[in-house]
């Protein structure tokens, strides 16, 4: 009979005394014989076996059969590689549809402003000689003399530059103004006026707002607007031809805001004075100034509404349009485009709006040198007045700002927005 069993079960002799010679020695029977295995299944193996019956083995020689496999691990011991793979696989995939879900809102905006870009300007859309610029401190601190102003003034003489924001300030969190900050104000006023006739000078007041800082200005308090008020008087009085507040930021339907400005144009108007503001961005899609609120202190944006309300304020408004975050040149130009139309929408006739310029390089997240370009911020200014208001005549755009600006940024206003501008 072929043998099937992997190795011998059997039970071997007992130990007993020697047995006597015999020539026919009979084997001592087994008070419990054990019946042969019948030959068919497969035993169990030793360690499963009954252990009564299992064979007695030799303390100093063991067992003479091989040695039992290493057993296996027991269900629970440590989880099975497929199910694991399984939740790696799934994880993967809701990470990808989450990332396509947050990818997909995007990349249609930014096409919608690359496509946005396209076309070509209407004819005339160039300067109509009301630009603007704004300016560093230096001029009225005592660092710039007249050789500077002098080769300021002949740049100057060929652009449409008509009004000056020159930093006068910061004002202080309280909404006053030390007068050792502009020393030499009444200097650079009068040069100005001396070798650019027609060109007016504004004192630009800023400061920071407690919605952005631990500490700051704070609106909201009657006594501060007040004194934001005292500090306009007292720039008047130093031979300015106007304010040009930028406080930031300000969050869009800022009522004490508003406030402010109805308080600053009862004064401005009664010195025959420009009120001019810097205003923050339009909502490239509606109601976004409320979804970006929910992350972060810093409103980006303002709704088309309030932007209208501060527009119809002040003579003059200046939207800061960089710092945009935009990747590409075609994209920012586009964002231009569309924030040049959404302002003329609600800007009346009678108040002056600029675009402003980004007379600067840098890169980070917020501003990509290669991206927000002059040449794309002109261009994109061109084809929102084109398709918006193109015959309004009080419109320009505004560079800032002059201690930054490079040959190329002075090079790509006067071939884009200057050259073939009206007398």
């Amino acid at each position: 009979m072929e043998d099937t069993e992997p190795r011998n079960t059997d039970p071997g002799p007992e130990p007993g005394p020697e047995p006597r010679p015999d020539p026919k020695p009979e084997p001592r029977p087994d008070p419990k014989p054990e019946p042969k295995p019948d030959p068919g299944p497969e035993p169990r193996p030793a360690s499963e076996s009954d252990p009564k019956t299992a064979p007695k083995t030799d303390p100093n020689t063991g067992p003479r059969t091989a040695p039992d496999p290493a057993p296996e691990a027991a269900d629970g011991d440590q989880p099975p590689p497929r199910p694991k793979r399984r939740r790696l696989r799934r994880t993967r995939r809701l990470v990808l549809a989450a990332f396509l879900v947050l990818l997909l809102p995007f990349l249609t905006a930014e096409t919608a402003l690359r496509v946005n870009y396209m076309g070509d300007p209407a004819d005339g859309t160039h300067t109509r000689n009301r630009d603007a610029i704004w300016l560093g401190h230096a001029w009225v601190d005592g660092r710039k003399d007249d050789a500077d102003l002098a080769a300021f003034a002949a740049r100057l003489k060929t652009t449409g530059i008509r009004d000056l924001y020159v930093h006068t300030g910061p004002l202080e969190h309280d909404g006053t103004l030390p007068k050792a900050r502009y020393p030499k104000a009444r200097w650079f006023i009068d040069a100005v006026h001396r070798e650019l006739p027609g060109v007016r000078v504004q004192a630009f007041l800023g400061d920071v707002l407690v919605t952005e800082a631990a500490e700051g200005m704070r609106l909201n308090q009657a006594g501060t607007r007040a004194a934001v008020v005292d500090s306009a008087r007292q720039v008047l009085d130093a031979g300015y031809d106007g304010v040009h507040l930028d406080l930031e930021p300000v969050h869009s339907d800022d009522r004490d805001y508003l406030s402010l400005l109805d308080d600053l144009r009862a004064v401005t108007r009664a010195e025959e004075a420009r009120l001019s503001v810097a205003a923050h961005q339009i909502d490239p899609l509606p109601a976004l100034h409320t979804v970006f609120n929910v992350f972060t202190e810093n409103p980006k944006w303002w709704s088309q509404e309030f932007f209208g309300q501060v527009a119809r304020r002040v003579d003059q408004i200046a939207v800061m349009t960089y710092d945009t975050a935009q990747p590409l040149e075609g994209t920012y130009g586009g964002y231009v485009a569309q924030q040049t139309s959404l302002a003329l929408e609600v800007t009346p006739p009678t108040t002056h709006l600029l675009m402003g310029l980004p007379f600067y390089h840098e890169s980070n997240f917020d501003h990509w040198g290669h991206a927000e370009t002059v040449e794309a911020a002109v261009r994109g200014a061109r084809l929102g007045l084109s398709r918006t208001d193109a015959d309004r005549r009080l419109f320009g755009v505004a560079p800032y700002i002059d201690f930054a600006a490079t040959e190329t940024n002075w090079k790509e206003y006067q071939e884009g927005w200057v050259g073939r501008g009206t007398p």
